[in-house]
């Protein structure tokens, strides 16, 4: 059943185009990724959806029954309640209940006597009381505060007292709670730390209903969707699977279009040659053939679709100065605190020249307190911290605050360095999307993104061998992650950096320190390594449990072996999940291709593709119950 239904979408803001003639569907249980990069109109679509905005043309049909919840990304709300109260008005339903029950009861504990009608309206109130989750309704509120990273400490906190991160997360949690059949999410992983992200991946994948969400986070596109939707150059485009599958798709269809299209070209070119030499001959029978000939590049020309000119993207890489120690980074029995929060408790660390290095650990733990003692801003209480000899280091400060708010991106450069031409200035911030009036912009007038490409350009001049990165993808859309990404893989320096988006760390470190309970633990390898040792540590110290009366040996045996069952059944059906695209894929063109034309060869591919399509969407529900299962089993 379709939920929504766009045809024809088209929105400008004056005489700029958001998006135009989009046409896309969305279906019950569906779980769709919006991508594409900033600026692309994905806020502005969200809008439409929910009618604060309208369309200039199109037609949008919204099943009448269908309740939307829609997560911001920017916070337009204020409030005096408490945290608790805040998640609290979800259930305004369930209060209500229990506080007739509390004037029921205490009526009934008066002495006039029993009242029939009270005792049956107390019996219907118990009923739907039960229905609508009564008995449960306070602990899934406090699991779910507790899982976006709020202590129970926090619960009296007043809403206006918390941070703009803080308070998007209570939003966030107050619409998981809420009864909806469809949710509208906007970048929802923007503040979350790791282990909050982890535990929202599990919830989307226990949710009933259907969602949209933005985000530039990849690993959780691939953790959560099973459906994409990519937004470029005012126009949209859909395919069945997650982000990563997005890409192998879309990539495919760039190439085969472009092949298509400098075929049709090399064709036109034929044809016309062939009017050239018929006209050159100009009997009736030659111009005949001429005109026949225009007719067919006519045709040509009015079903030619031209390849999709790429995404502006920042292109760069960093140049590094010789030299320097091979050990670049020792500390030794660090220990820090502030007040009574330990934060490092004789932690060590050593990262050596050409590592890449990451630090991760959840909101709040320390991470940039310790990039700052390592830099020298920041004080151990006690320990031993040692830079290399001919170290240099460049640093990505996730708060941007280095940036002076009243220069010019062109003079924030070349003040820096004034060796630097205007040429090779203005080169530089071409490679970051700064170009014609946009190098003259003030600092304070830049978006968070753009702030970002500014701070990166001037690390890329630097050449220092050590960079020290705190959050850089955080402002950044996804091609400029990929970008960067591409920078620093050819990058021949040492890198240590703070993140917590796991594509990010995947595809970038070889050696990950993991910051918890004031230990730094170190994992040789990217993100889903250091994830399997955890497993493994945890499955180890769950069987060291046996000797103390915990959990007993079978017991073990049998968790791990459900485990196994699961990633197993998961491996089976991600791949008989791909044949069935592809051949769905096949079936499709075939459909529309020349020998489509042959009524019961198209039918029989139809018929077909229909038991396909319905395959795969078994498929699809057996991936996701195997996947919770494994999320539990996992203890994610």
């Amino acid at each position: 059943m379709a939920l929504i239904t766009l045809k024809g979408g088209s929105k400008y803001f004056g005489e700029e185009c958001l998006f135009e003639s989009l046409d896309f569907h969305i279906d019950e249980g569906e779980r769709v990724g919006l991508v594409g990069v900033n600026g692309a109109g994905k806020t502005s679509l969200f809008k439409v959806l929910t009618g604060e905005m309208s369309l200039d043309s199109g037609n949008l049909f919204i099943a009448p029954t269908l309740k939307m919840g829609y997560m911001r990304q920017n916070i337009e709300y204020d409030s005096d309640k408490t945290i608790w109260e805040e998640v609290m008005a979800e259930f305004s339903s369930l209060l209500d209940i229990e506080k007739e029950l509390d004037e029921i009861r205490l009526d009934l504990e008066k002495p006039e006597g029993v009242d029939e009608g009270k005792i049956k309206r107390q019996d219907y109130l118990m009923q739907c009381y039960e229905r609508e989750g009564g008995f449960e309704y306070k602990s899934r509120a406090k699991g779910a505060l507790i899982g976006l990273g709020f202590k129970e400490a926090d619960f009296d906190r007043k809403f206006r007292s918390l941070s703009g991160g803080e308070k998007t997360r209570l939003l966030l949690c107050r619409l998981l709670l809420g009864k909806y059949d469809m949710l509208l999410l906007d970048e929802p992983t923007n503040h979350l730390d790791m282990s909050s992200i982890e535990w929202l991946e599990g919830f989307l994948k226990a949710y009933k209903g259907s969602f949209i969400v933005i985000s530039h986070d990849r690993y959780f596109l691939d953790k959560t969707t099973n459906k994409t939707l990519g937004m470029s150059h005012g126009k949209i485009t859909s395919y069945t699977g997650s982000y990563s599958d997005f890409i192998k798709k879309k990539d495919a269809d760039d190439a085969a279009r472009a092949k298509k299209y400098d075929l049709q070209k090399k064709e036109i070119k034929r044809l016309e040659g062939i009017i050239e030499q018929q006209k050159r001959w100009g009997r009736e029978k030659n111009i005949k053939t001429a005109e026949s000939k225009q007719k067919m590049i006519d045709r040509i020309a009015e079903s030619m679709e031209s390849p999709e000119e790429a995404e502006k993207a920042i292109r760069f890489s960093f140049n590094v100065k010789e030299g320097g120690a091979n050990e670049v980074l020792t500390a030794e029995h660090i220990n820090k605190a502030f007040g009574a929060k330990k934060f490092l408790s004789d932690a060590e660390m050593k990262i050596m020249k050409g590592e890449r290095v990451f630090l991760i650990g959840d909101n709040g733990c320390g991470k940039t307190t310790l990039l700052k003692m390592i830099l020298g801003q920041e004080a151990a209480d006690y320990g031993v911290i040692r830079i290399g000899n001919g170290i240099s280091i460049g640093y990505y400060e996730q708060q941007h605050m280095s940036l002076d708010p009243y220069k010019t991106v062109y003079d924030t450069l070349s003040d820096e360095y004034p060796f630097m031409d205007r040429t090779e200035i203005r080169s530089a911030l071409a490679a970051f999307l700064f170009r014609g009036e946009d190098c003259f912009k003030e600092i304070s007038s830049l978006s968070g993104g753009e702030k970002a490409r500014v701070l990166l350009s001037k690390i890329m001049l630097s050449e220092a061998n050590f960079l020290i990165l705190d959050e850089p993808t955080n402002h950044l859309d996804i091609f400029s992650k990929e970008a960067l990404e591409d920078a620093l893989r050819s990058y021949e320096g040492t890198i240590l950096a703070v993140s917590h988006d796991r594509y990010f760390i995947n595809s970038t470190a070889d050696k990950i320190y993991k910051m918890e309970n004031g230990q730094l633990t170190c994992y040789n390898g990217n993100y889903d390594y250091c994830l399997e040792k955890t497993r493994e540590q945890k499955l180890s110290a769950e069987a060291a449990e046996v000797k103390g009366g915990g959990l007993d040996y079978k017991k073990q045996k049998e968790l791990a072996a459900s485990i196994r069952k699961a990633e197993n059944l998961i491996s089976k059906t991600e791949a008989e999940i791909a044949e069935c695209e592809a051949k769905i894929e096949e079936l499709t063109n075939l459909m529309f291709s020349e020998e489509g034309s042959d009524a019961d060869k198209a039918m029989t591919w139809h018929n077909e593709k229909t038991e396909l399509e319905k395959r795969l969407s078994e498929l699809y529900g057996i991936w996701e119950k195997a996947e919770e299962d494994l999320s539990r089993l996992s203890g994610n």
